[in-house]
């Protein structure tokens, strides 16, 4: 293993792959995308998260669509490779042990990228000479209570660190926080200061010192989704630490507020997405936050049938993703060929699976995310009469659900059964299916296989969003809220359509009724006729969401910002 890396990446999540269940959503998957386009160019890194034996969850639904929880079960020695390093952690007064098992991300393309390999390494607590309680620490992915999760965090920062140093990785120039869940990683910067100087007060050089060599990129405007944990918590878990009681640096309005101790001690922060970052700076006043917005990685995101097609018409675009621009080189009958294929893949597993009769020739529209309240997925069912007389009217509709609501939020399991409900109200006009344990294998199949993908967040809390853009590089157009990255991706029209009015200006919280209407509106005067009257037209929506946002929204481009902007500036 080369360990003469330069960045460490650190994520409490990170989906690599299907069958390793160690994620639970986009912030996994952006991880994943990250670490493979950083093999593919050849960035020296090496990513840190943790092993969760039991994944997120196994999502079963009932008819009703009552959500049943279950722990994933998947043989870890099957797909990682254990290593003989070691480290500590001390929790509540416990030495922890923790192991490091490891995964190796190989480069796509061709030349030299091809075989470069970026490190993954999984830290485990489930060890024999650890406690039971203290064994599970690392076993569920965002489970338990807030003393759970800042053990997560503490095993994740601190502990990660630590890991990397008994692996050798000794020469890292750069620490990437991906959100705030490593923040205690600077805290063990610090401390490793204070060692290598001798100094037993955290001054201005040793705060310094820590920054000069952060990096973080925090993912939500929702208030509520930055990790903060009462004092009184942290002295129980972690006693007295030099870093909490000198710097100031770590906490804010009383508690340890991860976000504010990653503001703190970082060079470079940035949201990720134009509109993100200057929510993300009004949010935190006083802070130098930039952009980069988020992308995905092209080639795992792709229909087999899309790779084919450009490996034969843009050789070059897996090393270079913006070869994408020349899609619109390809002849609209190739493309839709590619489309149909894919198309068919998905209609045929959604037909075995679910059993609902979906057929190749009519509109599919896709959503799938977390299903939680701001996401939305109900807005589609706000007026069950208008959408049964759209199908009735402007041409047969079907369209399929997915997304996990997570254990604990009782508003997004209620949204499963909404939808549930709605299908079964639709079932004689508009087939609705709602597919079950959304994973990374069954997000490949819906972003390459639907016709039209959906997203209808509230703004302004679509920090990004990263389906549609997968979904772009498979030909397959968004109809959107303008949030997120869609505010720099819709062309109306051109690269697909927007739902209601300019969200730029949107306040949280506010009632945007008008928003069903609009999607309603757009459905059945513009897409509808377009995809059913004028084909070449659709066709022409597609290449072009290939050639604009295919070839800019990936993480390809991503990975060279951060390379230009935080990594080696």
């Amino acid at each position: 293993m080369d360990t003469n890396r330069r960045i460490a990446y650190f994520s409490m999540e990170v989906g690599i792959r299907a069958e390793i269940p160690t994620y639970a959503g986009g912030l996994g998957i952006l991880a994943g995308d990250t670490i493979r386009s950083a093999a593919d160019l050849k960035v020296p890194m090496v990513a840190v998260t943790l092993l969760h034996r039991s994944g997120y969850f196994h999502q079963t639904l009932d008819e009703s669509g009552t959500q049943t929880e279950s722990p994933v079960d998947w043989r870890i020695d099957d797909y990682l490779e254990t290593t003989s390093a070691m480290a500590l952690v001390r929790l509540e007064g416990r030495e922890v042990q923790l192991r490091a098992w490891l995964y190796e991300v190989r480069g796509d393309g061709s030349g030299g990228a091809r075989g470069y390999t970026v490190p993954v390494v999984f830290i485990d607590a489930d060890l024999p000479d650890n406690s039971e309680v203290d064994r599970a620490l690392t076993h569920s992915l965002y489970g338990g209570d807030l003393r759970v999760r800042l053990c997560q965090e503490v095993i994740l920062g601190a502990g990660g660190v630590r890991i990397l140093r008994a692996l050798g990785f000794d020469r890292i120039e750069r620490y990437h926080m991906n959100e705030g869940h490593a923040a205690l990683l600077a805290a063990e910067l610090l401390r490793e200061h204070l060692q290598e100087t001798g100094k037993t007060t955290i001054d201005t050089e040793a705060v310094n010192s820590v920054r000069r060599r952060c990096v973080f990129t925090t993912h939500t405007p929702v208030p509520a989704g930055h990790d903060k944990f009462p004092m009184d918590l942290v002295h129980s878990v972690l006693g007295r630490h030099e870093a909490f009681e000198q710097s100031g640096l770590f906490d804010h309005e009383g508690m340890l507020n991860m976000t504010y101790a990653a503001l703190n001690l970082s060079h470079y922060v940035n949201g990720v997405a134009k509109r993100h970052g200057e929510i993300t700076r009004h949010m935190f006043a006083g802070y130098v936050i930039d952009s980069i917005t988020n992308g995905v990685h092209a080639a795992t995101w792709m229909a087999e049938s899309f790779q084919t097609l450009y490996d034969e018409r843009i050789p070059g675009w897996r090393d270079d993703n913006f070869n994408l621009r020349y899609a619109l080189s390809i002849a609209p009958g190739d493309v839709w060929d590619a489309h149909t294929w894919a198309k068919h893949a998905l209609i045929s597993h959604v037909n075995r699976a679910a059993n609902v009769g979906m057929d190749m020739n009519t509109l599919t529209i896709g959503f799938a995310r977390r299903a939680t309240t701001y996401k939305r997925p109900d807005l589609l069912f706000t007026d069950i009469k208008r959408l049964r007389a759209i199908s009735s009217s402007a041409g047969p509709l079907q369209i399929m659900f997915a997304g996990k609501a997570h254990p604990h939020d009782e508003h997004g399991k209620r949204l499963i059964k909404q939808i549930i409900a709605a299908a079964h109200a639709l079932r004689d006009d508009v087939k609705v299916v709602y597919l079950p344990n959304y994973d990374m294998s069954l997000a490949r199949m819906l972003v390459g296989g639907v016709d039209v993908w959906l997203n209808t967040p509230h703004p302004p809390l679509e920090a990004s969003g990263t389906s549609g853009m997968k979904a772009a590089l498979n030909g397959v157009p968004s109809l959107s809220i303008l949030d997120g990255w869609w505010i720099e991706g819709c062309i109306e029209g051109v690269t697909g359509w927007s739902i209601g009015e300019d969200a730029r200006e949107a306040k949280t919280g506010e009632a945007r009724p008008q928003d069903a209407a609009s999607l309603y509106d757009k459905l059945e005067r513009v897409i509808m006729p377009l995809f059913y009257n004028d084909r070449p037209a659709f066709i022409e929506v597609m290449r072009h969401a290939i050639a604009l946002n295919g070839s800019f929204f990936n993480t390809h481009r991503m990975v060279q910002q951060y390379v230009l902007k935080a990594y080696f500036d």
